[in-house]
């Protein structure tokens, strides 16, 4: 894997300069555990961690899917970077000098080339209609616009809002002259065919352009605000081969390391609602795509926090949607917290009203619980002064009570249920267990299953003597040049059993001819098959003592060869079989002696 033009020595320079913890930190929320740090696998949908980063030996794996490696092999999995591109980034992180020409031809292998063009021609535009915004006449009335409505230089240029010119084909012609194809640009939604003739016509124009990028930070699209009167309002590109609403959330890249510093990410219904929460300092702020809170949207957050604060409008629509996705959440194990909007109003509105300062302590800090939230929204509707209503809220907030797990929490809201409506607490207990069994009998309440820790979801498979003894000898081998010679020696023409485990230690032995040192994480960049790697770091996370007898090692070779003479008493007995089908006797007799005698050094 270790590409020719960057030194070994520079590889390991490179690798020690950056903490593997805090590299994976920036992707997924990591909590320590022992001497390990622990998160949710961002390489598999997973509810319990089964992913664990060591500081000590600088490597990660799952023991859910079994993805495994280094900082390199990390970054390129989880962003499909080439070796190069990888050592190059951490090279950066780590303020380590590095000069390598990446070939872009060979870069990031598994993106479409269609894709990939689509991307380039979005970050081409994105780069024009910001130009077109902050340098032109003709993007004056657009950029007077966005200062009046409270947008500071610092925030258009952060998230390099734009303007697109009112022209029916400059886009087209724009793009096309840079040698991308109208069939191309039609599928990228930049551009729409006319059926009456063929032709083509720009998407968006005379429109305040906010780019909207992917989780790496690739522009996959645009949302246009009108400067006028033009409907609609705003104007989002299609779905294409790089946008998927479903998949997208509104300024995720630049919010992740916020939401992982803050452990929490607050959520808004739109890209100008999360705009203006972050220039009022809120940066964890991401907003979903016209669409609503999907499962791809929660499984995105669950690897960077467990904590969600939601901020809608609080109109009747923004309220319903606030309600649905904080069920969502909470399905998803998520603890929840619901800002209120007051007087009607929008995030965005909101601050343009009342100022900073005022979204920040009046609806951000002071958010409701999501019981709170609850005994409000489900008042909407109802009348508490008829007896009707009274007693259907009552019912309602008793289902909501039964579905919280701490007793502690439902005894604070049984309580508030008691005082507000004067009603016996007894009562109130007496009918809250009913509502619990009932709803629990017809499958809506599953009781909490209790916290499952990291070591269950470690749970080894049940594999045969000689495949565990031959990890233990890689596990000894890894941390030891004596002892790799020493099993070596003890293996003679003996080899593993086991493809993969023979294919890792004649690579280790190469290693250490190269004049390494014992360091697993270096190893891994020796490795040119992801399988290995991921075997190596498994046998890394194993428990294993560090001094080693000879006596061990012996009973380790002993496993191995003891099923060497097993699957050669196998190969015997079929050869008696033919034998005596063949009525060859003698022969069958012969080979019986010799399958006694083999069963004897067993």
């Amino acid at each position: 894997m270790a590409n020719a033009r960057i030194e070994d020595e520079k590889l390991n320079q490179i690798r020690e300069a950056v903490d593997i913890v805090d590299l994976i930190g920036e992707y997924v929320q990591l909590k320590k555990q022992g001497r390990n740090y622990f998160g949710l696998c961002p390489f598999h949908g997973e509810s319990t961690p089964s992913f664990s980063v060591s500081a000590d030996k600088q490597i990660f794996h799952c023991f859910g899917c079994g993805a495994g490696g280094n900082v390199f092999t990390f970054l390129m999995d989880i962003e499909g970077y080439s070796f190069i591109e990888a050592a190059k980034k951490i090279a950066e992180k780590g303020n380590i000098p590095l000069d390598v020409e990446i070939n872009q031809e060979s870069s990031r292998p598994q993106i479409p080339v269609e894709s990939k063009q689509i991307i380039e021609a979005h970050d081409l535009l994105k780069k024009f209609y910001h130009h077109l915004l902050v340098n032109t006449k003709e993007g004056q009335d657009a950029l007077e616009y966005l200062l009046q409505r409270g947008f500071t230089e610092e925030a258009i240029e952060k998230f390099q809002i734009g303007y697109s010119l009112d022209s029916w084909d400059f886009v087209y012609k724009f793009l096309t002259k840079r040698g991308y194809e109208p069939e191309l640009l039609e599928k990228a939604g930049l551009i729409i065919l006319r059926e009456r003739d063929g032709t083509y016509f720009d998407r968006f124009r005379n429109r305040i352009m906010f780019p909207i990028m992917d989780h790496q930070s690739n522009t996959v699209a645009f949302s246009g605000r009108a400067l006028g009167q033009d409907e609609p309002k705003y104007l989002n590109s299609p779905e294409t081969p790089v946008f998927n609403k479903s998949q997208v959330l509104y300024n995720f890249h630049a919010a992740r390391p916020h939401i992982r510093k803050k452990e929490q990410v607050v959520i808004f219904e739109g890209f100008a609602d999360c705009i203006s929460a972050v220039r009022a300092g809120v940066e964890q702020s991401v907003a979903t795509m016209g669409t609503s809170l999907t499962e791809q949207h929660i499984q995105m957050l669950k690897r960077n926090t467990d904590q969600v604060l939601i901020c809608y409008d609080s109109d009747s629509a923004g309220m319903n949607a606030a309600n649905r996705s904080l069920n969502m959440l909470l399905q998803s194990g998520f603890q929840v917290k619901v800002a209120v909007m007051p007087d009607q109003l929008d995030p965005d509105d909101y601050i343009k009203k009342y100022g900073e300062k005022s979204f920040n302590s009046e609806v951000i800090g002071a958010s409701l619980t999501h019981m709170a939230f609850k005994m409000l929204f489900l008042r909407k509707g109802k009348n508490l002064n008829n007896e009707g209503d009274r007693i259907q809220y009552i019912e309602d907030i008793l289902q909501e009570i039964s579905r919280l797990a701490n007793p502690v929490e439902r005894d604070h809201y049984l309580r508030q249920l008691s005082s507000e409506f004067s009603l016996s607490l007894d009562a109130l207990e007496q009918q809250q267990r009913q509502v619990f069994f009932s709803e629990k009998k017809k499958g809506n309440i599953t009781s909490p299953a209790p916290p499952k820790m990291n070591s269950l979801q470690y749970e080894r498979k049940l594999r045969p003597a000689h495949y565990n003894a031959e990890r233990m000898m890689i596990a000894h081998m890894l941390k030891s040049r004596e002892i790799t010679a020493k099993i070596q020696a003890l293996l003679g023409m003996t080899v593993f059993h086991v493809d993969e485990h023979q294919a890792i230690i004649t690579y280790l032995y190469a290693f250490y001819e190269d004049g390494h040192e014992p360091d697993a994480s270096f190893f891994l960049t020796y490795l040119p098959d992801q399988n290995l790697r991921r075997i190596v770091s498994e046998i890394e996370m194993m428990s294993v003592n560090e001094e080693v007898t000879d006596k061990e090692l012996t009973d380790y070779l002993n496993q191995v060869l003891k099923y060497e003479k097993m699957l050669m008493i196998k190969e015997k007995e079929a050869e008696r079989k033919e034998a005596e089908r063949r009525s060859d006797h003698l022969k069958a007799a012969e080979i019986g002696m010799e399958i006694i005698q083999l069963r004897k050094l067993l």
